[in-house]
């Protein structure tokens, strides 16, 4: 288990200096060449290299769903790539072979880092599944999985980016390219990028979801929810282990609901299940996904969450991540991915995925806005701003809550709305050419909150335990006929995520189908004010945080006692404040 760095550099040993020092060791002697690789043994992941193939060696992180595709496309093209092939070396082919288009071809989780000529190209899947990260110091290029790696690297010497931490208390996540360390940027899904040894950057894009709409749209749905069914049975089926037990996290609602039935429908194994529950007397969705396991017939388990496992765990978590997450399940997430490997399972499924790609009640709050909304009006609030606001995270508290000297180094700072605003443009106009409102703000919520949030929060905190968790209703060609399904049948009436909820209608109580969304009700202000408040007292008022100057003291001592606008639910703005000032000890900014 390891991540890996890659480094283009004028010669082979300068490359190979700087990933000794980025921490890097070599798993094999490679031909010289500007370009060098290395492993990172002391962080978990699934680097595998290098491979070689036409001229060009690799290495990655890479897990192919869709291997038998990718093989028989390369037969057509004279390349018998052989069945016992890594994954990583099978894309490698395709790259080598047929280009952009191999690699579309694809379905799966992976970055790839390709010696391609006197070039390093970096390529990063469909959605985002994993994560690499990419800067420049000096006259070299580093690339890497771990962002510590590149904290490391004497050459970059990089600091806080400001800019950064406002977009984390926007957010509670960092959408984009941009990461805390300055200089280092995060590469964007779906796209390769060819670094040049005089310091260019060339992106290209081999997949970008596009709104496919028929004209005129169909009366019924129905073939809609038939092809949906289809392709949520190929995406589930290509991700279940291969002769082992599955394991599911089960929170009870619909989307992890129907991932469990389908795993139950499929595969040919035992199924096993997992919940959370905070304590007795807490709000709690344990009736429905105990509901759901009963009806599946799978071997359930409830894991009980206290506040003080959290307290203790919360720094051990918040430094798995190579960028803070304000999201207060990352404990629980941790502490499932443990029992899901102590068990013997290699692989984990979930449900994340159907609010992002499908339409879940957060985009309730940019469409009522637009419905009421009067352009020029001096009350009026542009789309990329509307969206910023529906988060409700500390965006709007930013005056009061960041100190004056962070302020002042703001002040011509870019805005993070311009993170979400491309996706939210009308017509014509628009780099993404989605016309419909609602398609805009699912195509914004996968681009950002999907691939930079979700997806990297679970990829994370189950590598750590040696476990791959895979999400199916992420699938490219799930996605693909999401934006190609009519508005109307996604959204119909007040029913979300309606064309969804039909594909697997039979396969789930009715009850469990048509229930109302409510999220898992994480006791964020309890553990605040008890097993979490020593320890928010010692790092928000400590010397640390006085150190780095971010916050207004009076301002967090009013937040720890209780006062200020803090939300009751799912991560509060306090619990933003807590994460990032975690995440900062840990990578010791």
């Amino acid at each position: 288990m390891a991540r890996f760095c890659a480094c283009l550099a004028p010669t082979s040993d300068r490359a190979r200096g700087h990933l000794l020092a980025m921490g890097a060791s070599f798993a094999a002697e490679t031909a010289p060449a500007p370009a060098g690789f290395g492993l990172i043994a002391a962080e978990p992941g699934r680097a595998a290299g290098p491979f070689e193939a036409y001229g060009r060696r690799a290495v990655g992180e890479v897990t192919l769903h869709n291997r038998s595709a990718l093989r028989a496309a390369l037969r057509r093209h004279g390349d018998p790539a052989p069945a016992e092939c890594a994954d990583g070396e099978l894309l490698l082919r395709c790259w080598a072979l047929l280009g952009e288009a191999g690699v579309a071809l694809a379905e799966g989780m992976f970055v790839l880092a390709v010696a391609d000529g006197p070039d390093l190209v970096l390529v990063r899947d469909h959605v985002g599944s994993r994560t690499m990260f990419y800067a420049r110091a000096g006259d070299a290029w580093a690339a890497s999985t771990s962002l510590r790696a590149l904290r490391r690297w004497p050459a970059l010497g990089a600091s806080l980016n400001l800019a950064a931490v406002r977009s984390f208390l926007t957010f509670a996540y960092l959408p984009g390219e941009e990461t805390l360390l300055t200089g280092v940027r995060e590469m964007l899904p779906g796209r390769i990028l060819r670094l040049t040894p005089d310091g260019t950057a060339v992106p290209s894009v081999f997949w970008e979801p596009r709104e496919r709409l028929e004209q005129p749209a169909p009366d019924s749905p129905d073939g809609h929810v038939r092809t949906l069914r289809a392709l949520l049975e190929t995406a589930t089926a290509e991700r279940l282990p291969a002769a082992e037990p599955a394991a599911v996290l089960l929170s009870g609602g619909v989307d992890s609901s129907l991932v469990t039935a389908l795993a139950a429908k499929l595969h040919h194994h035992p199924v096993h299940t997992y919940s959370i529950s905070f304590g007795d007397g807490l709000p709690n969705e344990l009736g429905y996904s105990g509901l759901v396991a009963a009806h599946c017939h799978t071997r359930h388990r409830v894991l009980n969450v206290s506040g003080a496992t959290v307290a203790a765990r919360l720094a051990e978590a918040a430094a798995l991540l190579d960028s803070p997450v304000g999201d207060p399940l990352t404990v629980p997430n941790l502490i499932l991915a443990e029992t899901v490997a102590a068990d013997g399972a290699s692989v984990v499924l979930n449900g994340e995925g159907g609010d992002p790609v499908f339409g879940g009640p957060k985009n309730l709050p940019m469409l009522v806005q637009e419905m009421h909304r009067s352009p020029g009006a001096p009350w009026d609030e542009d789309r990329a701003t509307a969206y910023v606001r529906a988060y409700r995270k500390c965006w709007t508290d930013l005056p009061e809550l960041l100190s004056p000297q962070a302020l002042r180094s703001l002040e011509d700072a870019p805005l993070p709305q311009r993170l979400v605003a491309p996706y939210l443009v009308e017509g014509p106009e628009s780099p993404y050419r989605m016309g419909a409102l609602l398609n805009q703000l699912l195509h914004c919520n996968l681009r950002t909150k999907g691939a930079h949030h979700i997806l990297t929060k679970v990829e994370r905190l189950t590598s750590s335990q040696g476990v791959e968790g895979r999400s199916p209703l992420f699938d490219r060609r799930v996605v693909d006929h999401a934006f190609a399904t009519p508005p109307e049948f996604k959204l119909r009436g007040t029913a979300e995520k309606w064309v969804l909820k039909e594909a697997v209608r039979d396969l789930l109580p009715g009850t469990v189908v048509d229930r109302p969304k409510s999220g898992m009700r994480v006791p964020v202000q309890q553990w605040l004010t008890g097993p979490l408040r020593e320890l928010g007292n010692d790092l928000l008022l400590g010397r640390g945080a006085r150190r780095r100057g971010l916050f207004r003291q009076d301002t967090v001592r009013t937040w720890m006692k209780g006062g200020g606008t803090l939300l009751p639910r799912q991560g509060g703005k306090l619990w933003l404040v807590l994460t990032l000032e975690l995440w900062l000890d840990s990578y010791d900014l």
